[in-house]
């Protein structure tokens, strides 16, 4: 089982989005999922209540309890287990990256959110120097603010997925409707992200499948 963590210290980065998309992406890839909602705003578990499917499976946890659940998720059979986290919550994120194999940080190309770089990234750190990737999201179809905050967090030596997420309606539509983007559209925009995105951080985690062609995809 590979676990991956979404983690930053600030709130409506797009963390649960991710966490959801990345899920049914994963089931699309014939992967049995699981999620983690250690956000005390359960945005997930809500999710799943909207979606009304088995798959993925959706756990409402303390980071008390972090361990012990990502044990049951191991002896389900679970090939990719996916922790989400709330902003400014320093237990839940210490929580979730201690037991991650690869922990994301969805930020905006912000002053705000780069604000909040260091102090993830001290977490992190703390958990036992995890393997981490910055997702930028919410990313407006115009400008070069992206590129320059990319520039800049890869000279703070953290790695950036090659590709971003869009500030797409798509994404609200398809939590409304308990999906995942590429389940209401395929095709569209947000479902290339997301799949470029999904298959990024295959690679870097070593989910069984991810190669190298999948990286010269992102």
């Amino acid at each position: 089982m590979k676990t991956i963590a979404l983690i930053c210290q600030k709130g409506g980065t797009g963390k649960t989005t991710l966490a959801i998309s990345l899920a049914t992406e994963a089931i699309a890839a014939g992967l049995t999922v699981a999620i983690i909602d250690l956000d005390p705003q359960v945005s997930a578990c809500e999710w799943s209540d909207i979606r009304k499917q088995d798959a993925p499976t959706v756990i409402d946890a303390q980071p008390a309890r972090i361990e012990a659940v990502v044990q049951r998720a191991r002896d389900m059979g679970v090939d990719l287990l996916i922790i989400d986290t709330a902003g400014r919550t320093e237990q839940a994120a210490l929580a979730g990256a201690r037991v991650a194999d690869l922990v994301l940080v969805p930020l905006q190309p912000s002053v705000i959110d780069l604000k909040t770089i260091r102090a993830t990234n001290d977490l992190i750190n703390l958990a036992g120097d995890k393997p981490r990737a910055a997702v930028l999201t919410r990313v407006k179809p115009f400008g070069s603010r992206h590129a320059e905050t990319a520039q800049w967090l890869e000279q703070q030596g953290i790695p950036v997925c090659p590709t971003t997420i869009g500030d797409r309606i798509a994404f609200q539509d398809a939590y409304a409707q308990g999906a995942g983007a590429s389940e209401i559209d395929m095709r569209g925009k947000a479902a290339e992200e997301i799949r470029k995105v999904y298959e990024y951080a295959s690679i870097l985690v070593g989910l069984a499948g991810a190669t190298e062609q999948g990286a010269a995809h992102v």
